[in-house]
């Protein structure tokens, strides 16, 4: 039995149920790629019921405000997804007349859609032969044939790409793709993999070899970076606060914060009493501050550690920029903010 014949196999007996398996309309797989790259499907499915109810087409997402849907968006993190998402419903309703492009080629020159995506729509709603080639992909093909090229490295993208596609079966390609997927995410895990009921088990070379471990290779990443910032919770006597809009390229783009400073190291309460406040909220008015948290609160991003301090700055009054506190949660923002938010007591 060859390999997509077992694979084929294996995933008719224990895919999982899942609504995007259900249909082959390419809006709702499009939505549900994009949610699940970089997301695990525990944490993407509730993402997905909520996008497929609040906008049930793309002419609902293409109408839609972009705060809105990154709001809807908020805590799945990689927030470029939704801009993406956004911008290419409005392409799609505006420039296509509503028509999702119907194979490969086309699918690539969509906003936020790389080689990935553009192969799963492709062969899920218009069974075109275009092998997907993910993090799970990677891992399977790594480990079964004992490939040690790096996965990130432009070597390994092209010849991964080149194996999956003389593996694919030309078909039923959306079978073959998800199956491969599922495979990685279910049997040959990143971490304690079930060797013991894989099919593959007797022609596995990183089993034989006892390298399941080791497989697949990446280079090194890119070093990270660590930041230190100062958030500054304004309250004033009206129950009002400040926020303002991300507008600068990075992470967080368009999601909102609290006035922030940024510092070269993490700041006493002495510290932050000597910093110089021109041209910051801070320098308009009469303010009394106390800190939040004494131990910096590290969020990890990916190529960023951000060391954090909220500082609670009370006033009597605030700017015309204020807005009422309780109107907070009509707001994306960061899953940093929002746990600040929820755990603060205002």
């Amino acid at each position: 039995m060859d390999f997509k014949t077992k694979l084929i196999n294996w995933y008719s007996v224990k895919k999982r149920e899942l609504p995007w398996r259900e249909t082959n309309e390419p809006y709702y797989i499009w939505l549900s790629e994009i949610i699940l790259q970089q997301t695990q499907v525990k944490q993407g499915l509730p993402y997905y019921e909520e996008f497929v109810a609040n906008y049930p087409t793309i002419f609902d997402l293409a109408k839609a405000s972009e705060t809105s849907v990154l709001k809807l968006w908020q805590g799945l993190g990689y927030y470029s997804r939704a801009r993406n998402l956004h911008a290419t419903a409005k392409h799609i309703v505006n420039e296509l007349e509503g028509e999702f492009p119907n194979n490969y080629k086309d699918l690539l020159k969509l906003k936020g859609v790389g080689d990935y995506t553009a192969s799963a729509i492709a062969s899920i709603a218009f069974n075109e032969v275009a092998a997907v080639v993910d993090g799970n992909v990677y891992r399977v093909l790594s480990r079964y044939f004992g490939i040690e090229t790096a996965i990130n490295s432009t070597a390994g993208i092209k010849e991964f790409k080149l194996l999956a596609t003389s593996l694919i079966d030309k078909k039923q390609p959306a079978i073959f793709n998800q199956a491969i997927m599922e495979f990685g995410a279910l049997q040959c895990k990143p971490k304690n993999p079930d060797c013991e009921t894989c099919p593959f088990k007797d022609s596995c070379v990183a089993l034989q070899n006892n390298r399941i471990s080791e497989l697949p290779l990446k280079l090194k990443k890119t070093k990270v970076t660590t930041k230190y910032f100062n958030f500054l919770v304004c309250i004033d006597h009206n129950k009002h606060t400040l926020i303002e809009k991300r507008t600068h390229k990075g992470i967080w783009l368009n999601l909102y914060q609290f006035p922030l400073i940024e510092s070269q190291k993490s700041l006493t309460s002495e510290e932050f009493h000597l910093l110089d406040v021109e041209n910051t909220v801070l320098e308009t008015i009469d303010f009394e501050y106390s800190l939040y948290n004494e131990v910096d609160i590290v969020h990890k991003l990916s190529h960023q550690h951000l060391h954090t301090k909220f500082w609670i700055i009370e006033a009597k009054t605030l700017s015309k920029q204020a807005i009422p506190i309780k109107s907070l949660s009509e707001y994306p923002v960061p899953t940093l903010i929002n746990d600040f938010i929820n755990q603060f007591n205002f």
